[in-house]
């Protein structure tokens, strides 16, 4: 059933841009209808007043004319005047002789002799106060405006109620309270009961929906609470619109005021929720090497979750359309059903069309934010830009807020400011807008009545004096029509108002000029192509980004073509190269331009390689050398480049000593053709036929990703046999861990030890410290020089001032803490700073450079003399009591217990022969051998073979392995732990750019930097590591207190022959197999069992 909903969605959501603009042009045509519907009092077109009369096409006019009261008489000799109704001023304005009254009021403040204006039509003036008459609508703002140019006249401030320039709250509530009490009282208690209920929650759902999408992800969702919302929104103006317009069925303000609630009650947000939570589940959870579009997600999410919003919305579809037809004599009940009906139908529509488009930009942010930190991250780690772009575009399609921006309060801060100043500029537009002036809006909602005419303005009855009007009409016979305009207060102007004024007049200058004619239809030209810009760079950052699988197989697809083209080229350029060399022309030697020669696979010396497909090689083997060293330098002096060359004259020029070794990735531009002209070359340099085989692999291997951040002068790669032990239940999480090595029974032995650890219920981790170092060693000319320095750099300035400088070379590396060492003249200063999801030696390195030439330079250690960046104070690669003591990169405590009855079953071994053997073997055996962080059986067994599946540095084993392994009976049970202060190890950068390394940190999910946290990915790996080792120490240990070590070793390492035995070895070895007694075959298989059973 969703299926073409998750295809309308996905639609949606490759295209987000034109989709969200066009919902919300719809959307707003549909919201002007509403709006004017609902609140035709405001009255958006002047048009209303009279169609007929030109006089009243101005839009301010039509504002000044509906905030008026109206009083009316047939002629002079009436002597009553008769109260009308807007609507009938209206009716009769054209054919009566139409006067304004204006009531002002001067406050003077603090002024001892204000001068007030003088208007020409004022026919009462007393106390500061002033009544103008006048047919013009405009006069009182044509003389103050003419005033403005005189300086020897007080100039005057409109403000509201005598002075106070904002909302009379008071008032403004009283009518409001007053408004709502209306109806209140019309209505049962019980009624008032459930609906305030409602009201309470509804306002819980709307928060609790910002709740929900805040908690499923670690990142702030508010934008998606928003769209949300909008969403909604949407679904009712549209709903509006179809109810009214083409159904014909009016739904009263009361009943939407009263009845939405519990539809947004009934209805929720828990699909959207639902919906929104699948998409950023599944983009986080997504290795960063799967390659997935934002599209395919929205799509796969809405496959899960589609089912399920159709199926509510159905249901109450079907109770809607069955209320509306059961209570079809109930007008407002039937319409109002008939309007949740089609607020149902848009919601679904919106849900996969408006909604999808909004998650699709938002996974689009993330994707870009995710590629742009991983590329950043590379190359601070020292991988050199372009392998770092390569690596980048690769991952796939999942972002995080990149760590250098704003922090997330301030982000936060500044989208509450973009919300409110939006609501503040709409509310403007809306409210202002519709009314000539700030006073105007304000007695609107002061001044509300319920009576039909909306407006009674104060005060309410003419004054005595309005019968001058009779000595003012000059003897026009018409009806006379006063439009008595509300009271205008008026205060000298001050430098503050001044600022005030300014503001409104800017907002109510921009509110003016959108409705203007051309300035209207230049504001949509510009959103159209601001709309076509934005489209214009999301494509171009998916193109950025979208180095997908797909692109891959288009250039594998290529190549294998082309090099089944090449038997035919060849053949035919060497039938016209003899024929032209009987003929005596062309002797001059050229290049094969642009044949598929240069490709990676294709080889150029029959006696050197084999390594091509078979076709390309034989076709090699009939041909001889094309050029000569002068010859090839000739071609190259004409301006072809060595990329041009052939395979087989690049190797001429290596061979040569023309073109060094190294250099062939860059002047080759190909860094697999660069792997097979190496191994061409060196196999007559190093005269290594071995190279001319496929003993070492070279085949099939992005390079890319080798240059400039793994190996120089590549050959080749080597395969080694990858294992995987678990599930391992780490704090509650299953790991399944890969470990690559050749030593057998390692793995089943680690095996072995999973199992019993999680019969335990698993192992618990403690990160204690995190912290790489780096320990520069620097020379002074005397000894006082250099105790002075290591006191300055342990005091709080010291620090504070190195930390500062530090920090600016890196937006990951920071640096916690500076040690000091002096030997002689000589000071050591150990670095320690956290890298975030990197190992980080080499952004480190940076930092330490920086720092110390800031020293120099900066900070008034001009004598002192940078001996060696790194001056083994680190301590990196090898063995040393401080990495022991103090720790370096992640250090991690892991226990586990293990079931007494789990030792005896699985280990098969006994708890107290366990503790005895540890105390024994791990703690005094190395304690006697002066071993340093060696109290373990094996850890580094473990440690290395897991290091070299993950693409971490295997040199690093030397200090990560330093391990002590503690086991006690609790209980009756055994209790294992495994301390390593020194596991240095990262999820980006180094070997795990490759991909086989990579897609091993897949398989544990911690590749890459962490979406959200840096670093956690890789202090993670590093518990994951940790507790890796426990299991073999577990089980190493089992098997020595059984004596089964031997034993399970001979199983898995004697009992057959390697396969290059010969085939009468072999016969032999069956034969045996064949004849051994039962009784040995039953004794090796339990004897295994400490090892393989699981």
């Amino acid at each position: 059933m969703a299926k073409p909903f998750a295809a309308t969605a996905q639609f949606s959501a490759k295209h987000p841009i034109h989709v969200i603009l066009s919902i919300l042009f719809i959307t707003t045509v549909a919201y002007l209808s509403v709006i004017q519907y609902y609140f035709t009092g405001f009255q958006f077109s002047s048009s209303s007043l009279d169609s007929t009369n030109s006089d009243l096409t101005d839009y301010e006019f039509s504002n000044i004319f509906q905030t008026c009261t109206h009083f009316y008489k047939e002629s002079k000799k009436d002597t009553e005047w008769n109260q009308i109704s807007l609507a009938q001023a209206r009716e009769v304005y054209s054919e009566s002789n139409h006067f304004f009254l204006y009531k002002l009021k001067f406050d003077p403040k603090d002024l001892t002799a204000p001068i007030l204006p003088i208007f020409n039509n004022t026919v009462f003036d007393s106390n500061n106060t002033k009544y103008i008459l006048d047919q013009n609508p405009e006069v009182i703002n044509e003389q103050f405006l003419a005033d403005k140019s005189l300086n020897n006249v007080t100039q005057w401030r409109q403000v509201n109620h005598q002075g106070r320039n904002w909302f009379d709250l008071a008032r403004i509530v009283t009518n409001l309270y007053e408004l709502g009490t209306n109806h209140i009282n019309e209505a049962d208690s019980f009624d008032i009961i459930i609906i305030s209920m409602a009201y309470v929650t509804m306002v819980y759902t709307i928060f609790n929906l910002f709740v929900k999408l805040n908690q499923e992800s670690e990142q702030s969702n508010y934008w998606l609470g928003i769209s949300t919302i909008v969403n909604s929104g949407c679904s009712l103006v549209l709903s509006l619109y179809v109810t009214q317009c083409y159904l014909d069925r009016t739904v009263p303000v009361l009943s939407l005021i009263e009845g939405l609630p519990f539809l947004i009650v009934i209805l929720g947000f828990k699909n959207q929720i639902k919906l929104a939570t699948n998409a950023l589940k599944k983009i986080e959870k997504i290795s960063i090497s799967k390659k997935i579009t934002p599209d395919k997600i929205v799509h796969d999410a809405m496959l899960e979750e589609g089912g399920r919003l159709i199926q509510d919305n159905l249901l109450c579809l079907i109770a809607f359309i069955g209320c509306s037809i059961y209570a079809k004599n109930l007008s407002i009940l039937s319409n109002f059903c008939i309007l949740s009906s089609m607020i149902l139908i848009f919601e679904v529509f919106l849900t996969c069309t408006f909604y999808s488009a909004v998650i699709s930009l938002k996974l689009e942010i993330k994707i870009i934010h995710r590629s742009t930190i991983i590329k950043q991250t590379l190359e601070e780690d020292g991988v050199i830009p372009m392998t770092a772009e390569a690596i980048s575009n690769a991952k796939e399609n999942k972002s995080a807020n990149s760590i250098w921006l704003l922090p997330p309060t301030t982000l936060a801060v500044g989208k509450l400011i973009l919300i409110v100043c939006f609501l503040f500029i709409h509310f403007y537009n809306f409210g202002l807008g519709s009314f000539s002036n700030y006073q105007n809006f304000v007695d609107y909602i002061m001044n509300y009545s319920s009576d039909n005419d909306t407006i009674i303005t104060h005060p309410k009855a003419l004054p005595n004096f309005v019968k001058l009007i009779n000595t003012m009409d000059n003897g026009d016979k018409r009806p006379i029509l006063i439009s008595l305009a509300p009271t205008q207060y008026y205060e000298p102007t001050k430098k503050l108002h001044e600022i005030e004024d300014l503001v409104f007049d800017i907002l109510h200058y921009i509110s003016t000029a959108i409705r203007d004619r051309f300035i209207s239809k230049l504001v949509f030209f510009a959103l159209i192509i601001s709309a076509s810009i934005n489209v214009y760079l999301l494509h171009a950052a998916r193109i950025h980004i979208n180095y997908t699988a797909d692109d891959l197989l288009r250039k594998k697809d290529s190549l294998l073509k082309k090099i089944r083209e090449v038997p035919s080229r060849t053949v035919t350029s060497a039938g016209k190269k003899s024929k032209k060399s009987k003929n005596g022309k062309n002797k001059s030697p050229t290049p094969l331009k642009n044949e598929p020669m240069k490709q990676t696979t294709i080889t150029s010396n029959p006696s050197q390689s084999s390594l091509s497909s078979v076709t390309s090689s034989e076709s090699d083997e009939n041909s001889t050398p094309a050029h000569t060293v002068e010859e090839i330098e000739e071609i190259l002096k004409s301006g072809n480049e060595i990329k041009d060359l052939q395979d087989k004259d690049v190797t001429t020029l290596v061979v040569n000593n023309k073109l060094p070794l190294y250099a062939l990735e860059k002047k080759l531009g190909d860094t697999t053709r660069a792997v097979l002209v190496r191994r061409k070359s060196l196999a007559v340099l190093a005269d290594s036929p071995v190279l001319s085989t496929e003993r070492l692999p070279y085949k099939h291997y992005d390079y890319d990703r080798v240059f400039g951040a793994c190996c120089e002068n590549v050959i080749g790669y080597m395969p080694l046999p990858v294992g995987v032990i678990g599930p391992l239940v780490i704090d509650g999480v299953p790991y399944h861990i890969p470990m690559a090595t050749t030593e057998g029974c390692l793995v089943a032995s680690a095996m072995r030890g999973c199992k019993a650890i999680n019969s335990g219920g698993g192992a618990v981790t403690v990160l204690t410290k995190d912290g790489m170092t780096r320990g520069p060693c620097v020379r002074f000319p005397s000894l006082s020089r250099s105790g002075a320095c290591k006191i300055w750099l342990d005091s709080v300035e010291g620090q504070e001032k190195i930390k500062k400088a530090f920090n600016s070379t890196s937006r990951f590396a920071r640096l916690q803490h500076i040690q000091t060492a002096l030997a002689g003249d000589l000071l050591f200063i150990r670095f320690r700073t956290t890298t975030g999801d990197a190992m980080g030696m080499n952004m480190i390195s940076k930092g330490v450079e920086f720092s110390l030439k800031q020293m120099v330079e900066e900070f008034g250690w001009e004598d002192m003399e940078v001996v060696s960046v790194s001056g083994n104070y680190c301590t990196d690669k090898k063995p040393a009591a401080i990495n022991w003591i103090e720790g370096r990169g992640k250090s991690v405590v892991a226990e586990a217990t293990i079931p007494g009855d789990v030792v005896r079953k699985v280990l098969k071994s006994d708890v107290s022969a366990l503790v005895e053997l540890n105390i024994s073997k791990n703690l005094i055996g190395s304690a006697m051998a002066g071993s340093v962080g060696g109290f373990n059986a094996h850890a580094a067994n473990l440690l290395t073979a897991v290091y070299l599946a993950l693409g971490q540095d295997p040199a690093q084993n030397v200090e990560s392995s330093n391990c002590i392994t503690l086991m006690r009976e609790v209980d009756g049970d055994l209790r294992i732990s495994v301390s390593m202060p020194c596991i240095e190890v990262g999820t980006i950068g180094g070997g795990t750019v490759l991909e086989p390394q990579g897609a091993m940190l897949d398989l544990l999910d911690v590749r890459g930097p962490h979406p959200t946290t840096p670093g956690a990915n890789a202090r993670q790996l590093a518990k994951i590591i940790a507790c890796a080792v426990m299991t073999g120490e577990l089980s190493l240990c089992a098997a020595l207190a059984a004596g089964h070590l031997v034993q399970s070793h001979m199983a898995h390492n004697r009992a057959k022959k390697p396969e290059s035995a010969t085939p009468a070895n072999m016969t032999t070895t069956a034969t045996t197999d064949s004849t051994k007694p039962a009784a040995d075959i039953k004794r090796l298989q339990e004897g295994a069992v400490t090892c393989i059973k699981s």
